[in-house]
Parts: structure tokens; C-alpha cells; sequence
């Protein structure tokens, strides 16, 4: 059919319809995005909708003469149009596809745009046969991943934000202080922020603070918990343990009196000039200049672990003659009283070889084998005697059955010369109160194991005790062998506990480690129990034992107290949170420390007074070592005289009246106590 102005018409299809009709749609957009408004386009634009189609269409009778009804009747309407005016839309007429031809495919650029369109569900993911459809779609993943990404950097943002304010924020229902915020925790996020005007007040001094100290001086005390409040970073260098720096601090400071504190190597002064300047607030000025600069070489060097203060020692004068034995004698296992007696040689043997080596009588050999026996060089295997000639057998230090067992010796005795056993004593109470002092807390119930055991102070600890190995104990008087035993034991507990481990609360392994941790004292071995029981107790059993930690005849029942001090019971530290508190004692104020000990222990829990119910709780020490306090009467009577006034009064009234009095032993915490 011919069209004015020479067109030629084209009978069009639905498919070619719908394109049209598209792609009119398609640029129509793209011209309000440019030009006219978006929202009239889409008002006046005609969705295609395939439920707008009659259900008799689908019928094959007539179907093609309505299609050509329909296309002359578009025909007609698009002579008849009129001009546009600007900013007008046209608006197409268009009828629906026949359904039972095949949907064509949308132009590119279209899925886009419809995509936008509320009405338009987005296309699935065309996936493998061999996996199942899902209605999981992309688009859908994307838009919530994205969501959340926005508002977890939104949440953080606002929150990182909020702390330059200074107001209280609620954060989890807890109000926190902005300004003191340092960290919060978001969903699967920790976020841990430090504030530009919190500094950490040793940043500001670039110098070194070193002090000098002594073991058990207050003033020592009182500057070391003045820089542990202030959390400021020290030296300390105690002359008790570092004896040659003693030399330095005198010439340094004309005195050896103590303390004195240096800032680099300016000398600052002593506890007195640190109050005076602290009282008077000009402390911190003076610190700042004094440490705002790098601390020189000249300064007093910190201690350095692992390098022991060279001292005068002397080998012991009989070690050339133990040298030789160690060499010639023949040591070997024999049978003697029908028991096999390991290392062991003859008198006979030994006197015969001094005789050749040192050309001297058998007399004189003989009184040589008794220094030998008295300096703790060899022992009868039996402990029958020091030394006689003849078919008697002894044997080496090293070679004693307990030397395993023991944990201050190292392969080889000792062979120099002994040190007296009070000079011993000192260095051990003087060494230990310094690990307490840095390493245990202020009423000494918790230590720091693991700071012990990487001091130089214990580690000079341990070297001490080596020295005790072949010592004299019985020259120390009544006060000094209390003293050095309570401080040994006390020292030992925790050698033993960084060596072998606690042993919790189970019985067995108490008493292995209370029986099995050993030092070698004077030539004889020392265990916990030996020390409590054997010499302390005057060889008493132990709790829940049936036989004495010493037999009779036995050499240490020498240095046993002839009587039972109660008080050594607050002296006494096991390792658990239920002993009382780690002391060190000096001899000459033994007596009243353990008092004060004593009087401290029973005030804190070691007794509990319910008058109402006429009952006292009291600590299982009393149960356990009864027979050291006496009957449930004269314990209360003499727990009177270590109470304080309160406690005192109600437990004078419920011994006084008459009535009955209950007492209840408190559980006992085995736990150890760090």
C-alpha cells in the first residue's frame, strides 16, 4: 500500500511491534535524562503487559484480520498526528504480541534501565545442570553485603567521631566516659584506639633512675613504692646482694648510707630530699630536667645477671690430699651385715696410700682420714665413727646415695675452703628478703615464681647453697640456727617450687615433695620434713605420719631444738594460699618477728569468733601440730594473748562463762600462692 509523500507502508509483525515500541521506550529515556522531566515519562508511558491480551485472541479463527485491523488503524492515527510542542511527550499506542509466538530478546542498555522498575524481578543465574537452582540471586547478595559494609563503617565512623567529644556516651547500657575510652568492641570487630593526649609518663624521660638500697631498710622500701605508684621505671642496686657496688655508692656519694637516688649520674639525694621536693611540687620540674636527656656512660651501671662478685676464695688445705684418694683408691660394692654397701673403700686402704703419697707415718696418715671425716670429705657408710684404722669402710661425699636427691649440689663437692655458717646465714636472709621485696607482694601471700626464677638474686641464691654443702651449723648459737633454719626452710619451698613444680593438694605428692626436695647440710641431707619435724620440732612426727622423720643415734638430732617454739608455726610458709605469709628472719630479733608474725596471721583469718553461736573457727595449724599448742582449751587461752581487742574480748567471754565452746577447723586452700 502506497503512504503519502511517496512512503512505502510495511505490514508489521507483533515481534517487529514490540521492538519498536522498545526501543521508542529506550530512547525516550535516554531523552529525559538529558532533557525532560523523568517522572512525566514514565506517567505517560504504556507498559507491555501479556495479561492485557484477550484470552480469545489466541484463537486461530480471525486472528490475521485483526491484525490487520489493528495495523491500518495505527496507520490512521499517525496521519492524523499533529506537531509536537517542546516538552511534550508522544504517546504510542501499541498492541500486545500474540503469546504463542516466542519472546524476542531486549535490546542491550534495556535490562539496565528496567532494573530500576519496582515491576521488573532482576534475571536468575544461569547455573550448571548438575547443581540445583536456587532463588539466591546476585544482585540480592550484593545490595546486602553492601548494606552492611556501609553501616559498619558508618557505625565505626560515628564512633571513632564521639571521642573527641567530652560528653558520656551509653555504649551496651554502660555508661563510659569518652575521654577514658581506650577500646569497644563492635559485631566481629575490636577496635583499639589511644588517645593523642594520653602519654605514658615514662615517655617523657629518656634518662634512667637508679637508686641504692639495702635488704629490710624502710627508707629502701618507701622510694620503691613510691616509683611502683608512679609507675616509673627504675634500677635498683642493693648492696646487700651486690656487695662490691657498696665501694662505688661511697665513692659516689662520700657516704654508704642509703638510699640514694641518681638521675642519670646526677645524684639526687636520699628519701628525705624526695619528700621535700614532692611536698613542695617541685619534683616533676626537677625529674624533667634531669631525664629529658639519653643517660650517659658515667652514669651507675645497671646489675648485670650471670656474672658473680669476685670474692677471696681459698681451697680447703686437705683437698690435695682428696685428690690423690679420688685417684688411687679402689672403690667398689661390698657386702657388709647382709647389705650391699655401694662406693665404699677400706681405712686400711686409705691410710696405706696416704703413707706412699705424702711419705709420712700411719699415725699421721690416720689423724689426716679423721680431718678428712670431720671436714665432711668421706663418711662411715654406718655413721659409726669419724675415722679409725682397720676393716672399716667409708665413703666419698659424692658417692652417698642421697646426692641425687639433692638440689644444691652439681656434680662435684665443694672443695673449698667453708665459710662460717653465720656469714652463710646473713647473705641467705639478706638475698631472699630481696627477692621479696621485688618479687612478692606487700604482705607477702602472693609471689611472682616466674620473676624469682629469672632474677640474678635467685640466682646467686642458688650458688649460696652450694656452699652449705660441707658447712659447720653446730657454731651457730640458739637465735642463729632458728633463724637459718626457718629462713632455709622457707627459701627452699620456693627453690622447689620453680625446680620441681607445687604440688597441689594432693596428699601423695605433698609429702613426696615435702620428703624428696633435699639440700646437703654439713655432709647430711635436709628436707622439708627434716627441717620442720626433725630439728625444729625436736624430731616429732609429722601430721598423719606413724613413724619420726630421724631415727635415734642420728648426727642432726644434735642441732634439734631441745623444746617445741609454737611460734614457728607463723614462720612457716608451704607454698599455699592458706600458710602464712613468706617471712626471713634475723637473729636477733627473731623472738619478737615471729610474735608480730603470729599476731598478724591470727588477726587476718587465722581465727573466726561467732558468739552467738558459741563457736570459733580456728586455722587446721592447730589441729595439725596439737601437740605443740596443747589441749582445745590452752590453744584459745594462749590465742588470747595475739589478738586484737575486739576479738580478744569475745573469746575471753566464751572461756569465762562457763558455757560450752565449739571450735571448727576452716578449710585449708592447698592452691599455691602466686
Amino acid at each position: 500500500m502506497g503512504l503519502p509523500n511517496g512512503g512505502v507502508h510495511v505490514a508489521a509483525t507483533p515481534v517487529d511491534i514490540r521492538l519498536i515500541s522498545q526501543s521508542m521506550e529506550f530512547f525516550g529515556g535516554e531523552k529525559n535524562k538529558h532533557g525532560s522531566n523523568g517522572d512525566d515519562r514514565r506517567e505517560q508511558q504504556v507498559d507491555l503487559d501479556d495479561s492485557s491480551v484477550d484470552d480469545d485472541s489466541s484463537n486461530s479463527d480471525g486472528g490475521s484480520d485483526e491484525i490487520e485491523d489493528r495495523e491500518i488503524r495505527v496507520e490512521g492515527e499517525r496521519k492524523e498526528e499533529e506537531p509536537l510542542d517542546d516538552g511534550e511527550v508522544e504517546q504510542a499506542v501499541v498492541s500486545p504480541p500474540n503469546p504463542q509466538l516466542p519472546r524476542p530478546e531486549a535490546p542491550p542498555g534495556v535490562l539496565e534501565e528496567e532494573e530500576e522498575e519496582e515491576t521488573v524481578s532482576p534475571p536468575l543465574i544461569k547455573r550448571s545442570n548438575s547443581l540445583p537452582e536456587s532463588a539466591v540471586q546476585i544482585p540480592a547478595l550484593g545490595k546486602f553485603f553492601r548494606e552492611k559494609s556501609i553501616s559498619l563503617s558508618a557505625a565505626i565512623t560515628k564512633r571513632l567521631s564521639l571521642l573527641t567529644d567530652g560528653d558520656d556516651v551509653d555504649f551496651d547500657k554502660r555508661k563510659v566516659s569518652i575521654s577514658n575510652v581506650t577500646e569497644f568492641n563492635l559485631s566481629g570487630l575490636k577496635v583499639t584506639v589511644k588517645l593523642k593526649n594520653e602519654t605514658d609518663e615514662n615517655e617523657q624521660f629518656k634518662g634512667r633512675i637508679t637508686f641504692f638500697s639495702r635488704s629490710n631498710c624502710r627508707d629502701s622500701t618507701a622510694v620503691r613504692s613510691y616509683f611502683r605508684d608512679r609507675k616509673l621505671r627504675y634500677v635498683e642496686i642493693n648492696v646487700d646482694v651486690y656487695p662490691t657496688r657498696e665501694k662505688e655508692l661511697i665513692e659516689r656519694t662520700g657516704s654508704s648510707a642509703v638510699p640514694q637516688i641518681f638521675f642519670n649520674e646526677k645524684l639526687f639525694g636520699g628519701l628525705v630530699t624526695l619528700n621535700s621536693l614532692r611536698n613542695c611540687g617541685l619534683l616533676e620540674e626537677r625529674m624533667k630536667d634531669l631525664l629529658c636527656r639519653k643517660c650517659p656512660d658515667d652514669a651507675p651501671a645497671p646489675p648485670v645477671y650471670g656474672f658473680d662478685d669476685p670474692e677471696e676464695e681459698k681451697a680447703d688445705d686437705m683437698v690435695a690430699a682428696v685428690r690423690v684418694l679420688r685417684q688411687r683408691l679402689p672403690i667398689q660394692d661390698r657386702l657388709m651385715k647382709m647389705k650391699i654397701v655401694r662406693n665404699c673403700f677400706s681405712s686400711s686402704e686409705m691410710v696405706e696410700v696416704l703413707i706412699q703419697q705424702f711419705d709420712c707415718g700411719r699415725k699421721k696418715a690416720v689423724e689426716m682420714g679423721r680431718q678428712l671425716a670431720r671436714r665432711h670429705f668421706i663418711h662411715h657408710v654406718f655413721g659409726e665413727n669419724e675415722f679409725e684404722d682397720g676393716n672399716h669402710f667409708y665413703r666419698f661425699l659424692e658417692h652417698e646415695a642421697f646426692i641425687p636427691r639433692c638440689y644444691n649440689f652439681r656434680g662435684s663437692t665443694n672443695d673449698l675452703e667453708p665459710k662460717a655458717a653465720s656469714l652463710i646465714s646473713q647473705k641467705l636472709a639478706k638475698i631472699m628478703s630481696a627477692v621479696l621485696e621485688s618479687y612478692a607482694s606487700e604482705d607477702g601471700c602472693h609471689l611472682d615464681y616466674l620473676g624469682i626464677s629469672n632474677s640474678e638474686e635467685f640466682r646467686r641464691y642458688v650458688n649460696l647453697m652450694q656452699e652449705l654443702q660441707r658447712v659447720d651449723i653446730s657454731t651457730l648459737s640458739v637465735s642463729e640456727r632458728l633463724a637459718f633454719f626457718l629462713n632455709l626452710h622457707n627459701a627452699m619451698v620456693i627453690h622447689g617450687v620453680i625446680s620441681v613444680g607445687h604440688p597441689g593438694s594432693a596428699v601423695i605428692d605433698r609429702r613426696s615433695f615435702n620428703s624428696d626436695f633435699v639440700y646437703i647440710i654439713g655432709g647430711s641431707p635436709y628436707s622439708l620434713t627434716t627441717i620442720v619435724n626433725g630439728v625444729l620440732r625436736n624430731n616429732r612426727r609429722a601430721p598423719y605420719s606413724f613413724t619420726k622423720p630421724l631415727a635415734s643415734g642420728d648426727k642432726r638430732l644434735e642441732l634439734a631444738f631441745p623444746q617445741v617454739n609454737p611460734l614457728i608455726h607463723f614462720g612457716i610458709c608451704n607454698g599455699s594460699k592458706s600458710s602464712p605469709p613468706i617471712r626471713f628472719f634475723t637473729p636477733q630479733g627473731i623472738e619478737s618477728e615471729l610474735r608480730f608474725a603470729a599476731r598478724e596471721f591470727l588477726q587476718r583469718d587465722g581465727i573466726q569468733v561467732d558468739l552467738a553461736k558459741r563457736t570459733v573457727h580456728l586455722t587446721r595449724i592447730f589441729k595439725w601440730f596439737s601437740a605443740d599448742f596443747g589441749q582445745e582449751k590452752e590453744i584459745l587461752k594462749w590465742i588470747t594473748g595475739y589478738l586484737d581487742a575486739t576479738k580478744a574480748g569475745l573469746l575471753s567471754h566464751l572461756s569465762s562463762d562457763g558455757g560450752a565452746v565449739h571450735i571448727v577447723y576452716q578449710d585449708y586452700d592447698w592452691s599455691i600462692n602466686c
